[in-house]
């Protein structure tokens, strides 16, 4: 690992008053695994669209050299043929299609004016065998999971005889074997000489498989180190610029009695045609955090948006509110009874991507920005000021689309809303999911206020350190059922993956 796959000197990149790149230098020699680290808006993915074309030449500042030739452009079908390849976190497949049209949707074969089907096929089968999926290629891509889906994004940049393979956030959506299958491919195509550049927010991951990591921070470089002389902490250090010392800021609390009471609940789901959830009792006090552990599949989302009154089938057991029982038929009933629910997907379920900051803030609070049966504009961008305020919102202005926004600002919109509306139990279905730990942190301190406050919160999370970190109890689930219960003090990352693992209730 001598030479220089990849060398960009001096990239500046600006955006309407934003400098999103400044005066930027990243280098990452041939056959290596090399990390690109920082918080979100710290500038990787607008330095990644730079290298692959999104941004073309003439729209940034500074010099791009692959394998010391310097190179410039235009799209992103020019840096593929420089043997560019970059994978998004967000997917881009055509869903109704089979995997095989997918995997060489881009090239000659699927062009010409009578496609060999068979060839297509037999050649998508060559590629799946190599990176170890046991797929039929003419599966519709809209049948496999997200995880299975996302490494056939993968298998579609390996058919461009990639040299430098970028992958943002690759593992955000895969499960723990289709993690193992990707660093399997990783290192397989590190042995034959193809660059990796891996941005990640997990960092255990990237002390695992990375040789070389790239921190930026605010838009410049801080620095590129080997992985040998670096560790979780230096790592985080260097990105937000101050050393957490506490990264999971728990913070004791007068907890007060019950605010929910769940009795003997179970729900059929109609569409999944089964019982989901079996049998579940559980509180959840006023001012308390409690955590909801296990593997996915454990049927902990399905639990509290059948609660939540999201999925359509049949409900047992009791449910009471603040000492009241309640009967959720909709979210309009759950929101009224003072139950909100922050979904694990924000973009497709807790957020209008292409409206503004202070409409999506007040999106469930609307009686509170309503004179005369009309939305008041003006009381509404105040509103909306509160609360973004309160949740240190970073944006240009509250008129700038969510879309725009980072994954941790993204989140604090969407906690804006709920929180708006007073509401006296908050579920967080995986809370920091694609955050950077900048943002973790601040989310959790939001969590610690709300408790102090006295809302009750779930937190639903499959971050076992973010679950042991923040939470008084811990609630472990395994197919559906509760499985155990754990204080503070006695839950640990063993006892709570033997109670999931184990098929024993504790």
């Amino acid at each position: 690992m001598e030479a220089f796959a990849l060398q960009m000197q001096g990239i500046t990149k600006e955006f309407p008053g934003v400098k999103a790149l400044d005066n930027v230098t990243f280098s990452v020699r041939k056959g290596e695994i090399h990390a690109l680290c920082g918080e979100n808006g710290a500038g990787k993915s607008t330095l990644m669209k730079v290298l692959s074309g999104v941004y073309p030449s003439g729209s940034y500042s500074g010099q791009i050299l692959i394998n010391g030739k310097e190179v410039s452009f235009k799209s992103i079908k020019e840096s593929q043929i420089a043997g560019v390849s970059i994978i998004y976190q967000e997917l881009a497949l055509v869903g109704e299609m089979s995997v095989a049209e997918n995997i060489f949707l881009s090239h000659d074969l699927m062009r010409s004016k009578v496609i060999d089907w068979n060839k297509i096929n037999t050649e998508a089968q060559k590629w799946l065998k190599y990176i170890g999926l046991d797929i039929d290629p003419e599966t519709k891509v809209n049948q496999l999971t997200v995880g299975k889906q996302q490494l056939i994004e993968i298998t579609k940049a390996l058919t461009h005889h990639t040299d430098i393979l970028i992958l943002d956030e690759p593992t955000a959506a895969l499960t723990e074997s289709d993690v193992e299958i990707l660093k399997g491919i990783l290192m397989d195509l590190r042995s034959k000489g193809v660059t990796c550049i891996y941005i990640s927010h997990k960092l255990g991951e990237v002390m695992a498989l990375a040789d070389s990591v790239t921190i930026l921070r605010d838009g410049r470089t801080i620095g590129t180190y080997p992985i040998s002389e670096m560790n979780e902490d230096k790592i985080i250090e260097k990105m937000v610029g101050r050393e957490l010392t506490e990264l999971f800021p728990y913070e004791p609390r007068k907890i007060g009695e019950n605010v929910l009471e769940v009795e003997n609940y179970s729900f059929y789901d109609k569409k999944a045609n089964k019982m989901i959830v079996k049998n579940a009792s559980f509180n959840l006090k006023k001012g308390e955090i409690l955590g909801f552990s296990g593997l996915m599949g454990a049927g902990r989302t399905e639990l509290f948006i059948s609660l939540f009154g999201g999925l359509e089938g049949k409900k047992q057991g009791q449910v009471v509110i603040d000492g009241k029982e309640v009967h959720i038929q909709k979210p309009a009933d759950a929101i009224k009874a003072g139950l909100a629910y922050v979904s694990e997907d924000r973009k497709k379920y807790g957020l209008v991507l292409g409206m503004d900051i202070a409409k999506n803030s007040t999106l469930v609070a609307l009686n509170k920005v309503i004179k005369l049966k009309v939305i008041d504009d003006a009381l509404e961008i105040k509103r909306a000021e509160e609360i973004t305020k309160k949740m240190k919102l970073k944006a240009p202005n509250l008129e700038a689309k969510v879309g725009q926004l980072s994954g941790g600002n993204q989140q604090k919109v969407v906690l804006s809303k709920w929180i708006l509306n007073d509401p006296k139990i908050l579920v967080l279905d995986e809370p920091t999911r694609g955050i950077d730990v900048g943002a973790k942190y601040e989310i959790y301190k939001i969590i610690n206020e709300l408790a102090e406050q006295g809302v009750g919160i779930v937190i639903v999370s499959s971050e076992l350190p973010e679950v042991l970190g923040m939470s008084d109890r811990v609630l472990v689930m395994s197919e559906g059922e509760i499985m155990g219960e754990f204080s503070r003090v006695e839950a640990t990352q063993e006892k709570i993956m033997a109670c999931a693992t184990g098929g024993k209730k504790l």
